[in-house]
């Protein structure tokens, strides 16, 4: 064969702008990834368990979400961290290839058929689904040349003003943001004063709710 184009060198040429013809044709028609994916696809739950530890919300919360995940379609393997300030997080990752759309929707679906087996408090603050990107593509450091503007004050300003036009930007995936200062209320508890007055942490919280509330005012000098 390689001596019947050494000697029929014409042939060899016309077989060679053949190949080359095809190549270009091919060049304009086939799609082609500019970034190939590499990294494989990952899907993050997030939970937050107000008053647990590591071990309580890695029982009542992460075992019960990680068997109803467990065989989602496309699914490697999955991970999960729970810490003692009620937070765990789970990390489903998946094929190369892999819609990471598809994915969370796969995995919120599996999600919502235990969502009557976790805690009440769980249920409460939420459990989120998200694709997660794997690598950070951009950060940005917010700061003021205002003396009288804390932290706390642009770390809210970011979250109610950036944060949801970031994430109108196509491509945009996720966006984290470093350094939780949520405006926010901390109430210390004396157990010695809880105990003397029979008072349990649950029926503070529970007062505290009763009054954190937006009562509607309705309408006045209007008949129903």
């Amino acid at each position: 064969m390689l001596k019947m184009f050494i000697e029929r060198p014409v042939l060899s040429l016309v077989i060679s702008l053949f190949i080359t013809l095809l190549g270009i044709l091919a060049l304009t028609q086939l799609p082609i990834t500019l970034y190939p994916d590499i990294a494989p696809p990952a899907v993050t739950v997030t939970t937050k368990y107000t008053g647990a530890n590591a071990e309580v919300c890695s029982k009542a919360v992460v075992t019960p979400l990680e068997r109803a995940i467990n065989g989602v379609p496309g699914m490697q393997y999955m991970n999960s961290v729970s810490s003692n300030d009620g937070t765990s997080i789970i990390q489903i990752y998946f094929r190369v290839g892999t819609d990471p759309d598809l994915a969370a929707v796969n995995v919120q679906n599996r999600v919502s058929t235990v969502l009557d087996e976790l805690p009440e408090e769980v249920i409460k603050a939420g459990v989120s689904t998200e694709k997660e990107v794997n690598s950070i593509l951009m950060s940005l450091n917010l700061f003021s040349k205002d003396t009288s503007v804390d932290e706390r004050f642009i770390f809210n300003f970011a979250d109610i003003n950036l944060i949801p036009e970031l994430k109108r930007i196509d491509g945009v995936g996720f966006i984290q943001m470093m350094g939780t200062r949520e405006y926010a209320m901390r109430i210390w508890l004396k157990p010695e004063k809880l105990a003397a007055y029979g008072v349990s942490s649950d029926e503070i919280v529970h007062a505290l709710r009763s009054q954190n509330i937006e009562a509607a005012p309705g309408k006045v000098g209007e008949s129903s």
